[in-house]
């Protein structure tokens, strides 16, 4: 019987290293493409890493929250929370967005967004929009900032995930890493979508869902985690085009997980995410 994963000290070792995906030559560099009557288009970028016909949930996240942003069209509103439901496979085709404004306000707004891939809905998320204000003289709390990503040395997640997703990552990594804990800097020169602009949230939300998979406990080749939901809240708007993970993955005994992520920029601590994990088994 395998050992506790708290009793190790190393990572689980993979005894298949992932193909790196094949990219067509005429391939934007862009996780989507716009298409007319709203519709974006996804490229292999997208690419899961649990099935190689599936979006990855973190651009879809960038997108859907570029897409809350573009309704709310405030600058004086932050995105403050964002909640994704997971309503199952998000298959590798066309998708849609359509947001609706749950309830209106001038100060604090709730709206909602429903991605339809494959003719059906995929994610479900709604967003709390806040006006922001000078509070300087009272901020504080959060954990210490993360060291520049400079310190750290690059780290290659394709060597544990497959798929366009994770090859599109450019990764520096804590060498204190231990299975289920950990910190990691992550950026992507993709574009969000192909020639179009996007907000330093946006940005950071299009990768924050990569937390459930940058600190395996178990090999990936023998037990599924995939998290049904994501839970962003930000005290304040990131910047630079890094984003901070300091991890702690937790499997309860009775096939449920939760991963609880501090998330950085360079100037320090921005905000958190939170994602419950389905735990089991892959069947021989």
């Amino acid at each position: 019987m395998p050992a506790p994963v708290d009793d190790q000290d190393q990572e689980p070792v993979l005894t298949v290293v992932p193909d790196p995906p094949e990219i067509p030559e005429d391939e934007p560099r862009a996780y989507y493409r716009r298409l007319p009557g709203g519709i974006y288009a996804p490229t292999v970028h997208v690419q899961g890493a649990w099935n190689d016909h599936e979006q990855h949930m973190a651009p879809v996240s960038g997108l859907m929250a570029l897409a809350l942003e573009e309704h709310e069209g405030r600058d004086d509103l932050l995105l403050a929370r964002v909640s994704y439901e997971i309503l199952g496979v998000i298959p590798r085709e066309p998708t849609e967005i359509t947001v609706t404004t749950i309830r209106p306000g001038r100060t604090i707004e709730l709206v909602e967004a429903v991605l339809v891939a494959g003719h059906r809905p995929a994610v479900r998320a709604t967003a709390w929009f806040m006006a922001t204000g000078d509070t300087s003289a009272v901020a504080g709390g959060g954990p210490e900032p993360m060291p520049h990503p400079d310190t750290w040395e690059p780290w290659d997640g394709g060597a544990v995930w497959p798929g366009g997703y994770i090859a599109s990552l450019e990764a520096r990594r804590d060498p204190a890493t231990t299975p289920g804990r950990g910190r990691t800097w992550l950026r992507t020169d993709v574009e969000l979508v192909e020639g179009g602009t996007h907000s330093p949230t946006a940005a950071l939300l299009g990768l924050v869902d990569t937390a459930n998979g940058l600190f395996v406990r178990q090999s990936p080749r023998e037990w599924m985690f995939p998290n049904i939901d994501l839970t962003v809240h930000l005290w304040r708007r990131p910047v630079g085009e890094w984003v901070g993970f300091d991890t702690t993955v937790v499997f309860g005994g009775d096939g449920i997980g939760v991963t609880s992520t501090w998330l950085h920029d360079v100037d320090g601590p921005v905000g958190r995410a939170e994602q419950i994990l389905t735990v089991r088994p892959l069947r021989p």
